[in-house]
């Protein structure tokens, strides 16, 4: 895949949607674009340009919701988390974002989520682990990214390590992604909270991972 050509693509579809008054569908469409570009960027070395775009995807999708967003769209709080860190950020607003706007008590999984990667942003271990167990056991949400998220919580490396393989495995075999990338983004944000525990694990190589 040329990343660096995909990378234009998407910032070309920001900078074309970006020259009118928008409505909170099409700012979450702007951070879409800019999310993209910042992950191809990140494929393609350029960390620098990837964590602008990064940035101006959260910022994008903070906008989106104070302009009016439906409730419970918690993958709003959720993709500017990951954003922020994944450009190499202090996600600290965005985590209290999504608990003031009420995560934790969610009754969605997508709700909980939030919360959890909030707690974790914030190191507030314990209350991301009584969130993360309410998601292990259910059906509607995947089951490795809440065991991975329960073992960072718990400090428990052996089982973390488990977990990030299987969710990358996963993504190996997905067929959807957003905007088409082809990232595995989860995976990335999960061992950068882990890594803050000292708790990074060495993962096998992936065409969906940065090399």
């Amino acid at each position: 895949m040329n990343w660096s050509e995909r990378a234009a693509e998407a910032i070309a579809r920001y900078e074309g949607g970006g020259r009118r008054e928008l409505d909170q569908r099409q700012l979450t469409q702007l951070a879409n674009a800019a999310w993209a570009a910042g992950l191809y960027l990140l494929m393609d070395g350029r960390r620098d340009e990837a964590a602008d775009w990064l940035r101006r995807a959260a910022h994008r999708y903070r906008e989106s919701w104070e302009a009016g967003a439906p409730p419970d769209s918690w993958g709003r709080p959720i993709a500017a988390i990951k954003a922020l860190l994944l450009a190499g950020d202090d996600a600290f607003d965005a985590a209290r974002w999504a608990l003031e706007a009420g995560a934790a008590q969610a009754e969605s999984p997508i709700g909980r989520y939030a919360a959890t990667l909030a707690y974790l942003v914030l190191g507030r271990d314990i209350d991301a682990r009584m969130v993360a167990e309410t998601l292990v056991e259910r059906d509607d949400f995947p089951h490795d990214v809440a065991d991975a998220m329960l073992m960072i919580s718990g400090l428990d490396r052996m089982e973390y390590a488990v977990a990030a393989e299987s969710l990358l495995d996963d993504f190996e075999r997905r067929e959807d992604f957003l905007e088409d990338v082809r990232v595995a983004d989860t995976v990335l944000v999960l061992q950068i909270l882990a890594a803050a525990r000292a708790m990074a694990v060495e993962l096998p190589q992936s065409d969906l991972l940065p090399r």
